[in-house]
């Protein structure tokens, strides 16, 4: 099994039961400002958004031509979903 795979299947596993639960108290709508400002990811920690990625291969690849530089391809494979 995929390292990911197991990894996914601990996670869930664990949260079943809290899941099934209901999870405890609803959130009052007070503190929802305070929740979200807590979990959102803050700018400094999305860095890879900064970065100016093509989506067409035969662009980058020219581009990367003109440049003298490497192509980095980010690239998953499954369902869209699941990113297996």
């Amino acid at each position: 099994m995929k390292p990911r795979r197991t990894w996914w299947t601990i996670v869930v596993a664990a949260a079943f039961p809290a899941i099934l639960a209901g999870a405890g108290d609803p959130i009052a709508p007070e503190q929802f400002g305070r929740l979200h400002a807590l979990i959102k990811p803050k700018a400094s920690e999305e860095k890879w958004a900064q970065i100016p990625w093509l989506t067409d291969l035969w662009e980058a690849r020219q581009r990367a031509a003109a440049e003298g530089k490497p192509i980095l391809l980010w690239e998953m494979d499954g369902h869209p979903l699941g990113c297996t």
